[in-house]
């Protein structure tokens, strides 16, 4: 008889499961390879013969995992039972409805459960003893949760972020501060030239940064084109930790100090979302390309709608690029401007801002004048933040008071909301306190971009780079212009610096004609 059930058992089959928490244990600790040697040494010891091993690597709360699920699929096409060998039942389930919902899919699919640490049966004490293993072992899942959340936590109130490093930054080991956030360069200054870049206007969209970054390489993709997804710009430019601040309130952890180096400034973030909700917001279109950089720019001087443009294709099959007004009711409705003759005279018009050596030495010279005047200004600028710092103190304990008398949740909520915006008003102007030192460098080496664009803004609009194309249209004229199809384009109201350049010229040329005038009463 014992020869028959051990011949009955060497026929037996079965398979193992194993599982680990997370993926970085399966790589880096031996929790996987481990349980495939105890329980292989436990099917020797039985006379199984195992067929197959199938491996986890996530908690053991998700009742969904694909190795188990390819497992239950693999028992069911089994003509036979087989058997389930699992190391320990906290490999199988951490907790007691997971436990029984995936015994009950083994058990249907034919197969029996079994472990080299405790003996599975249908008898009342059985079934007890493995529901109070079931709890012990949810127990311990749902502790170890909690204690990490709290540790977690408590590192948050101290400033340090908890969570995955957001793109731009890196985790270092720090002496004094354990793991800590670090720039990841030259990732980190792109970022910062987007966000700088929105904030300042540079960018007028979020579809602009979008394109932006979609031409830095070192952005990482999200497809093998090259594209960002939107959903990545949006989260990009809502990360309060690129300002060197942690806050996360779903822990109650509000605004504060953190410990790592900022990309951006807190002010520069607010800047961001103001711009966000102030409209910045618009949809990515595809059509803005290199093919037309004046395209929206250049307005319709009969209706003043921006021009749109297209490609037509005539008989021959050759495809001529143009511009033309698309609003109905105009008198210049689809009649097409040739793009040579538009960016043509667009050219034309930049080529005449540009200014001589003479002329730009006379505006350099201005400049830095005026920055003369505001390091001066410096020291009274700065009295002036700590007076507003200090009111921001009176105003905050003003309203703590007024919480402690009010009664109404209502009333309490309100003063809460405002104290929490003037908490972070507050850490806005602690920032510009601390940054407000005495400017380093020269002022050839803080103005050196402005400067360069002041002299090379038509080699950037040649370059034939779009972004910089609608850099230059940004930063040298304060407005869109006007094209007449039979005038060509009007008369543009251009940036300041610009501005400034031509009151100069003007000025000079006044001054030669009335020398002239002046020579010629003379004879």
């Amino acid at each position: 008889m014992e020869a028959v059930e051990r011949t009955e058992r060497q026929r037996m089959k079965a398979v193992i499961y194993c599982r680990v928490s997370s993926a970085a244990q399966a790589t880096k600790g031996d929790g996987l390879a481990s349980q495939e040697t105890r329980c292989r040494e436990f099917a020797r010891y039985k006379g199984y013969d195992v067929l197959d091993v199938f491996k986890d690597n996530m908690s053991g709360g998700d009742a969904e995992r694909p190795a188990m699920t390819s497992m239950v699929a693999f028992l069911s096409q089994q003509d036979h039972g087989c058997v389930v060998i699992i190391d320990d039942i906290n490999r199988f389930a951490r907790d007691v409805v997971g436990h029984w919902h995936l015994r009950a899919l083994v058990a249907e699919a034919g197969g029996k459960l079994e472990s080299p640490t405790l003996e599975f049966g249908e008898d009342s004490d059985s079934i007890l003893v493995e529901n109070l293993l079931a709890s012990v072992s949810q127990h311990q899942r749902q502790k170890n949760g909690e204690q990490t959340k709290n540790r977690m936590r408590g590192r948050a109130l101290n400033g340090y972020w908890v969570f995955y490093a957001p793109p731009g930054y890196k985790y270092e080991r720090v002496s004094g501060h354990g793991k800590l956030l670090v720039r990841d360069e030259p990732l980190a200054s792109v970022i910062q030239e987007a966000l700088e870049g929105f904030a300042s206007g540079r960018f007028d969209t979020q579809a602009d940064v979008k394109r932006f970054l979609e031409n830095e390489p070192v952005f990482p993709r999200d497809s093998a084109d090259g594209t960002i997804r939107f959903e990545k710009i949006i989260r990009l430019m809502s990360r309060v930790v690129y300002t060197g601040h942690v806050e996360y309130p779903d822990w109650d952890v509000t605004l504060r100090k953190g410990h790592h180096e900022p990309i951006i400034s807190l002010e520069t973030y607010e800047k961001v979302q103001r711009q966000i909700k102030e409209g910045g917001r618009a949809p990515f279109r595809k059509d803005i390309s290199a093919d037309f950089p004046l395209r929206g720019f250049v307005c319709c001087d009969d209706c003043g709608s921006p021009l749109t443009a297209c490609w037509s294709t005539s008989k021959s099959g050759v495809k001529h690029p143009y511009y033309l007004c698309h609003s109905k009711g105009c008198p210049s409705y689809r009649k097409s401007i040739r793009r040579d003759v538009l960016e043509g005279s667009f050219r034309e018009l930049l080529q005449n801002l540009q200014p001589t050596e003479g002329l730009f030495a006379i505006t350099k010279r201005m400049f830095k004048d005026a920055w003369g005047q505001r390091q001066k200004a410096h020291a009274a600028n700065l009295d002036q933040l700590r007076i507003e710092r200090r009111a921001l103190d009176k105003k905050i304990a003003g309203l703590l008071d007024r919480i402690v008398d009010a009664e109404s949740p209502t009333v309490i909520a309100a003063y809460e909301k405002r104290v929490d915006q003037l908490e972070r008003d507050k850490l806005i102007l602690d920032e510009k306190l601390e940054n407000h030192g005495p400017s380093q460098g020269t002022f050839e080496q803080m103005f050196e971009h402005a400067l360069t664009f002041l002299s090379n803004h038509w080699k950037l609009w040649e370059s034939g780079n779009l972004t910089l194309q609608r850099t230059v249209l940004k930063l040298a004229f304060a407005d869109k212009i006007s094209y007449c199809r039979n005038e060509g384009l009007r008369t543009p109201k251009t940036t300041i610096p610009f501005k400034v350049l031509g009151d100069i010229c003007g000025a000079k040329d006044k001054m030669a004609e009335e020398v002239s005038e002046s020579t010629v009463h003379q004879s």
